[in-house]
């Protein structure tokens, strides 16, 4: 067996999943309040000698010392939480939250089942029954709803769409000096626990813990995309010129080969 193959193989693919991850960073570096994500993984170099004890690769079976490893060790994608930045748009129904926090959303898919998801998206929309809703025409859970998980229409914000509004830092909307509804705002106690769905939204992992939120809401704001464009272009250079190294590699080994089963096999 050639090692080299498999060096260069396993650093190609580890290459190919991290420009799949920088092309969908940059696919939403234009979606309000979406948090980029990024790869880890361990280097030929720090995987050549595994320890006896360790089980973390090939099938839980321990490797004595001095065992060389076929090349890169495939990492995890993680998500960066980051802030966003925040960009004024006037418009009342936007709302951006500042730190830890998520909206609760009574999410409706397409075969009509409803639960709940999590997002950071605060483009909403106020219906002519004065329903808070996402773009998407999901509502927003209030306070009550979101820390305890419930959804329905004692659970949806609602206002008079036919009066003007005021968000408050705490989520409080007020009408006519008056208290009306407060849009509710969670936090995860640990973020490993949330898995993204799609459509911007996020799910809670079983085991997870909602808490309380400290964020504070900015009314006519929304959190832009935490996504640097010009940081992911350089990235991408990155990889696709490692991903050329892993190329020239295999190519060099297919002609070393050659050489041992034509020339060197005749003599």
């Amino acid at each position: 067996m050639v090692k080299g193959l498999y060096t260069a193989y396993t650093g190609m693919v580890n290459e190919q999943r991290r420009m799949d991850v920088m092309t969908n960073n940059l696919a939403n570096s234009a979606t309000t309040g979406y948090k980029k994500e990024a790869m880890v993984a361990q280097a030929f170099d720090e995987r050549l000698a595994i320890k006896i004890k360790d089980t973390s690769s090939l099938g839980n079976r321990p490797e004595g010392i001095g065992y060389m490893s076929l090349g890169a060790k495939i990492g995890e994608t993680y998500t960066n939480w980051d802030q966003g930045g925040f960009q004024i748009t006037d418009k009342p129904s936007d709302v951006a939250i500042g730190g830890r926090g998520f909206f609760a959303i009574a999410f409706t898919n397409k075969a009509g089942e409803t639960s709940i998801r999590y997002t950071r998206d605060g483009a909403f929309t106020v219906d002519t029954d004065g329903y808070l809703r996402t773009s998407d025409g999901d509502y927003v859970l209030n306070q009550e709803g979101a820390l305890n998980s419930l959804y329905g229409e004692d659970y949806y914000v609602q206002i008079d769409p036919n009066l003007e509004y005021a968000i408050a830092a705490d989520g409080t909307i007020s009408q006519n000096n008056e208290e009306v509804d407060t849009i509710g705002v969670i936090d995860i106690a640990d973020y490993d626990y949330i898995n993204k769905y799609g459509e911007n939204l996020y799910t809670l992992i079983p085991g997870g813990q909602i808490v309380e939120s400290d964020a504070i809401l900015e009314q006519g704001t929304l959190e832009s995309s935490n996504v640097n464009v010009v940081e992911e272009m350089v990235s991408m250079i990155q990889i696709a010129r490692a991903y050329e190294a892993g190329q020239k590699m295999i190519q060099t080994e297919d002609a070393t080969l050659e050489k041992t089963v034509n020339q060197v096999g005749q003599v």
